[in-house]
């Protein structure tokens, strides 16, 4: 059978880290997309279509893995929407396909519920479309089914609360037929007109939605940068094993304790202590004295200075720190942060972090769901000495934050932070 990874878009909401394609942050040194294709592969797929965009980022980063499946690639112009994008590819896919979103990284989970039953359809020429719900606790950030006398015959796009026509989501897995563009064809265009088309398929023939046993905690689902440590410990729990690489230069009084994967060429100096859940990328450095704790994900080239903490943190590649405490935060590659700089991660009062994103012009203040949130921040900024980063703020790409600054509020791409420009 063949499957359609759909990785085109901006990502607005995925801000600051949406430079490239949000399934091409890596976790234990590997895109997210490419344990999407490797569970496919399990799955039985051999036959794999890739949906980008002008970029072509998706196609430059997977060109350094081997897998054992036909992947192709279309490359599409300004997808408006999943039903546009998936329309542009529509001369790649056959008669039935499986759409997954490209950080569906528990694709052969969900496929191994409903394995036997998808076949059968195949097999039986009148193969019925399955889509794929789980039950969710905010319904108002998802596609939500609308049932009746036990039939789906409707997806409402982020209900507001207190309309939720249900509490099933869509998790983004759709087994379709092609005579599924006979419908969309017909529907008004919008950001939304492939949950439009579907609600219309839905009623004029045979659905089955097939809800996952899961708790939607198990099954992560990548909508805000933050949502990346869900990501983070589902690939932990799945993956990580213990292993010291025989390149590595660990000092003698280095303590390591849980699982902790430390890969080619780190070193490690003296008095440094790694609590894991962890894993250390190639070419890494700690520095004497300092605390890598719970769930820290250091990517290839990582230099950590002395004195450092850094708990529940996920650093992409090349991110150097100096000193300082790193709590609950994302940094995207290439960012260089002086020493004495502070992620605080809990508001005084303790109550939940509410984070402030502009999604395509517009302001939304944002429930992260999270008591605990450092700082989010994008490709290449460099941060002076001795910076206070507020919790749930982000930095965007390209960023100057000067020396003892107390960021509070979001900084934009390329932007300095105080204003550098005015300075003598």
């Amino acid at each position: 059978m063949q499957a359609v990874i759909l990785a085109a878009g901006e990502s607005s909401r995925f801000w600051p880290l949406n430079t490239r394609h949000k399934s091409l942050l890596k976790i234990m040194g590997k895109p997210l997309v490419w344990y999407t294709i490797k569970g496919l592969e399990k799955s039985g797929f051999k036959d794999i279509v890739i949906v980008q965009d002008l970029r072509r980022d998706m196609e430059e980063e997977l060109k350094e893995y081997s897998f054992k499946v036909e992947i192709k690639y279309s490359t599409i112009k300004g997808g408006k929407g999943m039903g546009d994008t998936l329309w542009q590819a529509r001369s790649l896919l056959g008669e039935n396909f499986l759409v997954v979103n490209a950080e569906r990284v528990d694709a052969d989970e969900i496929m191994s519920n409903v394995k036997v039953q998808i076949s059968n359809q195949i097999q039986n020429l009148k193969s019925k479309t399955v889509l794929f719900g789980q039950k969710t606790k905010t319904p108002e950030l998802f596609g939500i089914f609308r049932f009746e006398n036990g039939k789906a015959i409707e997806i409402v796009e982020k209900p507001k609360k207190g309309q939720e026509p249900s509490d099933i989501k869509a998790v983004g897995v759709y087994l379709l037929e092609k005579s599924f563009f006979d419908v969309y064809e017909n529907v008004e265009k919008g950001m939304y007109d492939f949950e439009s088309a579907l609600s219309v398929f839905m009623k004029k023939n045979s659905v089955d939605v097939e809800i996952l046993k899961k708790d939607e905690e198990d099954t992560p689902s990548l909508k805000y940068p933050w949502h990346l440590f869900a990501f983070e410990r589902y690939i932990f729990g799945e993956f990580l094993k213990k292993k010291i690489s025989k390149t590595a230069k660990i000092a003698k009084n280095v303590v390591i304790k849980g699982d902790v994967f430390i890969a080619e060429n780190v070193k490690i100096f003296e008095g440094a202590v790694i609590n894991g859940p962890c894993y250390i990328g190639d070419n890494c450095i700690i520095g004497n004295n300092s605390l890598i704790r719970e769930y820290v994900n250091l990517e290839n080239d990582c230099m950590v200075g002395a004195n450092v903490e850094i708990a529940r943190s996920v650093f992409q590649e090349n991110v150097h720190i100096h000193s300082g405490y790193f709590g609950d935060s994302i940094f995207a590659k290439g960012c260089r942060v002086g020493a004495g700089t502070v992620t605080a991660n809990i508001r005084l009062d303790r109550k939940e972090i509410i984070a402030k994103l502009n999604i395509k012009g517009q302001i939304s203040n944002i429930k992260t769901e999270l008591n605990s949130l450092g700082i989010i921040v994008g490709e290449n900024t460099k941060i002076g000495i001795n910076a206070s980063l507020m919790p749930g703020k982000s930095i965007g790409s390209d960023c100057l934050i000067g020396p003892a600054s107390i960021v509070s509020e979001n900084v934009g791409n390329g932007k300095s932070f105080p204003d550098l420009t005015r300075r003598g």
